[in-house]
C-alpha cells in the first residue's frame, strides 16, 4: 500500500478534527466564561481534535508512531529512531482561534527520514483542504472543487512582491527583511495558511525570523514544496529537516518558485 492511497483517510481525519474545534469555536458560551488554564476553550479544542487524530492514525492499516504538540514528551533517545512518523499540530494558530479570525488549522503530515513526504492541512472556518504528496503536486478543495496548486514565479528584484507575515507582529528581523525589497506588500495571515498562500502563487515569500516548531511547518513544507517553492533554514540555505533533538526549527524562509 503506498501513502498516496492514506490521502482520502486522512483528509477525512482532518475534517472530522475540524468539526470538532468548530463546535467549540462556535459555542459562544465557552467565551463568555472566565475559564481556568486548562479549560480554556482552546485547550478544550485542542485535546478533542488531538484525540480524534491519534485514535484515526493508530487505526490506519500503515501504523506509525505520532508526535503531536499535544502529546509531545516521547524522549529523542526513543524517537530518534523513528524512520516514518506522523507529525501532528491538532490546532496550529492559538492567537487566530482566541482573536476569533478564523485563520487557524489542523495540520497533519507523514515524515520519512527526516523530511516531510506527505501533508494535510484543513482550515475549518474556510471550510478548505490542502494536501501533498511527495512527487505527486500539491492540491486544494474548496465547495467540492479539487485545484492544483502552483507557487508563483519570482525573482527577489522584482517590485511589488507579496509578502506574508504573522497577524500578531512584525519583528526588527522580518522588517529588515521587508526593507530590502522594492515596494513590498504586506499580506498578514495566521497559522499554516501562510505557507498556503504561497502555494496558491497568491504571495511570494514568508521570512519567519522567529520561534516555530517542527509541527507547525511539516505539513504545510510538503504542500509548498510540490507546488514548485522551498522552505530553507536561514542559516545553512538547505530545506528544514525534522525529528531534531530539539524540536525547535531554526529560522527559515518560504517563498514560492524563485528564478534564477
Amino acid at each position: 500500500m503506498g501513502i498516496f492511497s492514506l490521502v482520502p483517510e486522512l483528509k477525512d481525519i482532518a475534517l472530522e478534527a475540524g468539526k470538532e474545534i468548530l463546535e467549540v469555536y462556535d459555542s459562544p458560551e465557552s467565551f463568555l466564561v472566565e475559564h481556568k488554564q486548562d479549560e480554556s476553550p482552546l485547550t478544550i479544542a485542542d485535546k478533542k481534535s488531538n484525540s480524534i487524530i491519534c485514535r484515526r492514525l493508530e487505526g490506519l492499516p500503515l501504523n506509525y508512531p505520532i508526535i503531536s504538540e499535544e502529546n509531545k514528551s516521547i524522549s529523542f533517545e526513543e524517537r530518534k529512531h523513528f524512520d516514518r512518523f506522523w507529525l501532528v499540530d491538532p490546532l496550529d494558530g492559538t492567537k487566530e482561534f482566541i482573536k476569533r479570525n478564523g485563520e487557524f488549522t489542523v495540520n497533519i503530515a507523514l515524515v520519512e527520514k527526516n523530511r516531510p513526504i506527505l501533508g494535510v492541512v484543513y482550515a475549518p472556518v474556510l471550510d478548505e483542504l490542502f494536501w501533498a504528496v511527495k512527487g505527486q503536486g500539491a492540491f486544494n478543495e474548496k465547495n467540492g472543487v479539487e485545484t492544483k496548486l502552483t507557487a508563483a514565479a519570482f525573482q527577489f528584484g522584482d517590485a511589488g512582491l507579496k509578502v506574508v507575515c504573522s497577524r500578531s507582529h512584525l519583528n526588527e528581523e522580518t522588517q529588515n527583511f521587508v526593507n530590502q525589497l522594492d515596494q513590498p506588500e504586506l499580506v498578514p495571515k495566521g497559522s499554516s495558511l501562510k505557507f498556503l498562500i504561497l502555494a496558491q502563487g497568491l504571495a511570494h515569500a514568508y521570512p519567519r525570523l522567529g520561534p516555530t516548531m517542527e509541527w507547525d511547518t511539516g505539513a504545510a513544507q510538503i504542500i509548498l514544496e510540490e507546488a514548485g517553492g522551498k522552505v530553507l533554514n536561514n542559516e545553512t540555505q538547505q530545506a528544514l529537516t525534522y525529528n531534531k533533538e530539539s524540536l525547535l526549527n531554526p529560522y527559515f524562509l518560504a517563498f514560492g518558485n524563485l528564478r534564477n
